[in-house]
């Protein structure tokens, strides 16, 4: 079955390659390029209907991944699809169903069927459901869920082909062992047999149903670092290089390929694990968890693996997986996604501006000129989150020429627009009547009754 690498190979183009390249505003032609190259790529399962494609990888604006999911504690369809719709509505570029528990064929059926963005699994998860065991699992039960999900129109799956035998020995001296959880399995499961990874033995056999349905690989990183101490370790890159070899592999078998990364990485090493991968994994698109570059924030790991991404985003990674306040603690709500999704829109989005994509700080400019105006609507308009900016700015009347922070007084934009005889954008409209209300000690009473309100409710 043609991929949309076989096709760029041969110099065709694509409905999806068209379709990133209007969306990227750039030309179609270095779409296909990147892709016949290895280093874009567009996960698009030929049976995800209802997909609008995108692309990942060098040249084109850094997307964000939000993972959703049930597990054996909280299982439900409708919250799963409550979330997807949030991803979908707060700008998350793709969606991975990491689901534990509950029916996982249905749940994932219903947010492939709703969700437009490619929709990523890790399908060693439900081969561990199925099975209700690790020790006594056959190699081929990874290959009858892969195969199931790739029919059900799954873009792309993570496959932690990269821990063999041979790397297991580099552990040793770490705090934290292995902390992804598909790494992990693979881990018990290869001492308990005493036999090499399955996915890995059976690599080529995993191609082939990759290539029947256009699934793009996501070649998992088993030994990313879980901590600051972990990072950039002999394991994690000996497991680097092997996935570099894979990624050739599967470039034989006309499948797509992504690299994913850490993980827990010090601000320090972050640009040199960029670089490792690049050269390791020859270009491949890298796809990186944060990462987070502190370990004591529970609650608050969504910032602290926001920098991290920023960062790495800078340096060339090109795919960012979110983080929400639950990280280390538990399920993310729905509240939760979209924080861990703005959070990451933020650092994709100072990315690209390090980066230089052409018109991406457009947006940003657009913004500044309505700030300085004060254009309310035209900035919650342009912002990322316009409703969190509308609440917050609730507390006085759209009309009003400044903020509550520094009042009519003590406002420098205002001040400065006055003083160069420039005319504010909703100055033309007051009215004595008007200032004289926003000056009063009633307004004043309303503010900081708001403000006390808040405080009662943290």
């Amino acid at each position: 079955m043609p991929t949309q690498l076989s096709y760029a190979r041969e110099g065709k183009i694509t409905k999806a390659m068209e379709y990133v390249a209007a969306v990227e505003n750039i030309d179609v032609n270095t779409v296909k390029k990147g892709i016949s190259e290895g280093t874009l790529i567009i996960p698009a399962n030929i049976n995800h209907k209802n997909l609008k494609p995108i692309a990942i990888g060098k040249g084109v604006k850094t997307k964000i991944n939000a993972n959703i999911g049930a597990s054996r504690v909280r299982a439900s369809v409708d919250e799963e699809l409550k979330k997807i719709r949030l991803c979908m509505k707060h700008g998350a570029d793709t969606a991975m169903d990491l689901s534990t528990g509950g029916n996982l064929n249905d749940i994932r059926e219903a947010i492939i069927k709703e969700a437009t963005i490619p929709i990523g699994t890790v399908p060693t998860y439900q081969v561990i459901e199925e099975k209700q065991t690790i020790d006594d699992l056959k190699p081929e039960d990874w290959l009858d869920v892969i195969e199931q999900q790739a029919k059900q129109g799954v873009d792309y799956m993570t496959i932690h082909a990269g821990v063999l035998q041979k790397t297991l020995p580099l552990l040793k001296g770490r705090l934290t062992g292995v902390v992804s959880r598909g790494g992990a399995i693979l881990v018990r499961w290869m001492k308990a047999n005493d036999k090499e990874n399955p996915l890995f033995t059976q690599f080529d056999q995993i191609c082939e149903i990759f290539e029947k349905y256009d699934v793009t690989f996501s070649l998992g990183d088993s030994l990313r670092p879980g901590c600051l101490h972990d990072a950039t370790d002999k394991a994690q890159i000996a497991e680097l290089k092997i996935l570099g070899d894979l990624t050739l592999k599967a470039w034989d078998k006309n499948c797509q390929v992504m690299i994913e990364g850490p993980g827990h990485i010090p601000l320090n090493e972050i640009k040199l694990n960029v670089e490792l991968e690049k050269k390791y994994c020859h270009n491949a698109p890298f796809y990186v968890l944060g990462p987070l570059v502190t370990d004591i924030a529970p609650g608050y790991d969504h910032i602290t693996s926001s920098i991290g991404a920023a960062v790495a985003g800078m340096h060339g990674a090109d795919y960012l997986c979110y983080v929400t306040p639950a990280e280390h603690l538990g399920l993310p709500t729905p509240k939760m996604v979209k924080d861990g999704i703005i959070a990451y829109k933020i650092a994709a989005h100072a990315a690209d501006i390090a980066k230089g994509i052409p018109n991406v700080r457009d947006r940003d400019d657009e913004l500044s000129k309505a700030r300085f105006s004060f254009d309310w609507e035209k900035q919650f308009a342009l912002s990322l989150d316009p409703e969190e900016a509308k609440k917050i700015r609730s507390d006085l009347n759209l009309g009003a020429d400044f903020c509550s922070m520094c009042g009519p007084d003590f406002c420098s934009m205002r001040l400065y627009s006055k003083t160069e005889g420039i005319k504010t954008h909703n100055e033309e409209k007051s009215n004595v009547e008007f200032k004289h209300r926003l000056l009063t000690k009633d307004l004043k009473k309303l503010v900081n009754k708001k403000y006390m309100a808040e405080e009662k409710l943290v």
